[in-house]
């Protein structure tokens, strides 16, 4: 499957966990015996593999093709209802392994009620099979075809020609950068490697030609460009390096012939080069190049630009330089001297107003700045700067829009698992400050983390998830809390025009419409969430998140929502596997028809005056995550806590439980459990709760 390669299509991960789903035990016992339903399973795995075959090619053409893009969102709807289906059985499967009695009438019900879910599987995977026949039969027509990997998205080499409209706001990193330089631990073995890392569009490369350029570099004997790209090519690389320094062509393929010629040109010489836009995280690559520089230099220094971290540590003979966002006014300079005639907005107040919110958009990216900037350059109705300030910057013309192919390409490079993880969090307001155990539990419940024999424990490889996502820049340390994450406005963008209508943020609905499709839903708590607030949402009847999230750092306890709509809620949205109802301050109960949620993996009731869980939440045998901080009027938890089989995390932070039901031991997967109350800490272990207390 194409979910094994770094750059593999979003649903290959997607249909990997409907694969493991089927090879589950739950699963294949149920299935023994059940010839028919097993034979409809089986059937299902091969038009899903079928599909699977093609994945890389359609999302590659999606690009260019809205007939591929359309054929692409059918699929992955399709495989939505399938992995229901599958969890579902897996469910019943687990139910019945949990409830099964040995009395003949309590034996004879639950035969009558298997009977019937049988029937029903059988006919919803009857139609799954229709729907899913049909999608495969169109890839034929759409001429989609078996390839390795995803094509890469072509991009312009880079060079060391100055800026035409000259550099804003980096003045001061270039400073930064020559005193690193300077600094006396800075070298290796007479080489100095100084990474600047950062997202896509802050400007690596523009940096990295201003100090090229500089004249400071002019003392140097020597000195070479090298736009090293995706496509890490030792031989190119070094061939390029000996173009450069030697100002002639190189015809010759004789790769030690190169590297003599090399050494020779560096003898006893100071060297200044410039490696632009590298990927390839090898060490051992790494290692293979520096040999070449290895020969005898008076001085070596070397400028590797990235968007990776890891890149960083790899090569770097001293601590990265991580590059920062322009201030507002920086961005403002750089945007005048594109848009404007002799770079001056003097004679245009209008446009100035306008266009100063329009940068406000960018964030702080010059490459988003300058792109708007050159869109509208001479354009002189107010009119079309309007049209840009208001328009998603996705919707903008792609003829002149560099923005969308810079960040996409950071995107491409993800593994499926993490294309899936990265798209999930378009549902995240911007300006959202997140925690890392925050969203590796969203993630795990969304069953977005994938777990193998011997791959480690479910929370250590979402965080490795997490950290993967930080070092390729896509996340970023919050400035107000060093324990907190955001994304950037336009990777935020790149994550919902990459999710389109499966994801879909409550109060922000201009840039997408809920449909049926819609899978993921977030919104902001307010003072008073009235039924009229959720009415677009029942468009979703197979909604798997429901996030309530705050933008603000505190709790607000003074949030209402409609009880009518929490029993409406539960009882429309059946699939849900992600549920949050905490900060509400009239959340004193929760509805018995919680326990109907087959699916649900997290629920949050935190920060809420709950006096007690109905007995029905123990019907959750699928649950992972249940936090209850601050519930401060709970003085009990259901008696049946122990059939929640799959409870990994247990936060019982500043409740009033009294004591803890019986039989929690036999939560053998619970990993997390935070509570003030040490007794009953003590008595959990006594219980052989594993893990009881543990940190994430």
């Amino acid at each position: 499957m194409a979910g094994a390669l770094v750059g593999g299509a979003f649903l290959s991960a997607f249909l990997q966990v409907a694969f493991d789903r089927v090879a589950s035990r739950e699963v294949l016992d149920y299935l023994n015996g059940r010839k028919l339903i097993d034979r409809l399973v089986k059937k299902l795995k091969i038009e899903l593999v079928s599909a699977g075959a093609v994945l890389n090619d359609a999302e590659n053409k999606q690009i260019t093709d809205p007939a591929v893009k359309k054929w692409l969102d059918e699929l992955k709807d399709a495989v939505y209802v399938a992995d229901d289906i599958l969890d579902e059985i897996a469910y019943e499967a687990l139910r019945c392994k949990l409830e099964a009695e040995p009395t003949s009438k309590v034996m004879g019900f639950i035969s009558n009620f298997v009977n019937s879910f049988d029937n029903r599987i059988q006919s919803e995977l009857e139609n799954i099979l229709e729907q899913l026949e049909s999608i495969t039969k169109q890839k034929d027509v759409l001429r989609l075809e078996k390839v390795a990997a995803a094509e890469v998205p072509s991009r312009p080499l880079t060079t060391s020609c100055p800026e035409e409209y000259g550099v804003f706001g980096r003045d001061k990193d270039m400073e930064a950068i020559f005193d690193k330089f300077q600094s006396n631990d800075a070298s290796v073995n007479g080489i100095c490697v100084v990474p600047i890392v950062g997202m896509g569009g802050l400007g690596k490369t523009t940096l990295a030609r201003l100090i090229y350029n500089n004249k400071r570099v002019e003392s140097f004997d020597l000195k070479a460009w090298v736009c090293v790209s995706e496509n890490y090519d030792y031989f190119r690389i070094t061939k390029n390096i000996f173009e450069e320094v030697t100002s002639s062509a190189c015809d010759i393929q004789n790769m030690n012939w190169l590297q003599n010629k090399i050494r020779e040109k560096f003898m006893e010489k100071k060297v200044f080069l410039v490696l632009d836009d590298v990927w390839n995280e090898n060490y051992d690559d790494w290692v293979e190049l520096l040999k070449v520089f290895r020969c005898g230099a008076q001085e070596i220094k070397i400028i590797v630009t990235t968007r990776s971290e890891k890149v960083a540590l790899k090569v770097g003979t001293i601590s990265a330089y991580i590059l920062n966002e322009l201030s507002s006014e920086e961005c403002w300079s750089l945007f005048e001297k594109h848009a404007f005639i002799n770079g001056s907005s003097s004679k245009f107040p209008i446009l100035e107003e306008i266009g100063r919110q329009i940068v406000q958009k960018c964030k702080g990216l010059p490459l988003a700045t300058k792109a708007l900037g050159g869109l509208l350059r001479f354009e002189e109705d107010p009119r079309k700067w309007i049209e840009v300030l208001k328009s998603n910057i996705w919707d903008l013309p792609t003829e002149n829009n560099s923005i969308i192919p810079a960040l996409r390409l950071s995107y491409h490079y993800l593994s499926p698992h993490l294309k899936r993880c990265f798209a999930y969090c378009s549902i995240l307001p911007k300006d959202y400050e997140f925690k890392k155990e925050e969203l590796v539990l969203l993630w795990m419940a969304e069953d977005l983390v994938q777990q193998s024999e011997g791959n480690g424990r479910m929370e250590k490889i979402g965080k490795q998830y997490f950290d993967d996502l930080v070092s390729r820049s896509l996340f970023q340390q919050s400035s107000n809390n060093q324990s907190c994450f955001v994304m950037h406005d336009l990777v935020n963008d790149l994550a919902i025009f990459i999710s389109g209508e499966f994801c879909f943020k409550l109060e922000n609905n201009e840039s997408c419409v809920i449909t049926r499709k819609t899978r993921h839903l977030s919104y902001v708590r307010t003072e008073y969430d009235a039924s009229k607030k959720f009415k677009v949402s029942f468009k979703a009847k197979d909604l798997q998140t429901f996030l309530g999230l705050d933008l603000s750092s505190s709790r607000w306890h003074w949030n209402r929502i409609s009880t009518m709509m929490l029993n409406d809620l539960l009882l429309t949205f059946k699939c849900l596997r992600v549920l949050s109802f905490s900060s509400y301050s009239n959340m004193r109960e929760l509805p018995n028809s919680i326990g109907n949620l087959k699916h649900l993996r997290y629920l949050n009731l935190s920060y809420t005056p709950i006096k007690q869980l109905p007995d029905s939440l123990c019907n959750l045998y699928k649950l992972q995550t249940l936090l209850l901080l601050k519930c401060e009027s709970l003085i009990e938890l259901p008696s049946k806590m122990w059939r929640l089989v799959n409870l990994r995390h247990l936060d019982l932070v500043e409740t009033k439980l009294k004591e803890m039901p019986l039989h929690m031991g036999k939560l053998r997967h619970l990993v997390k459990l935070t509570t003030l109350l040490w007794a009953n800490i003590l008595g959990l272990v006594v219980l052989g709760v594993r893990g009881a207390p543990s940190s994430f």
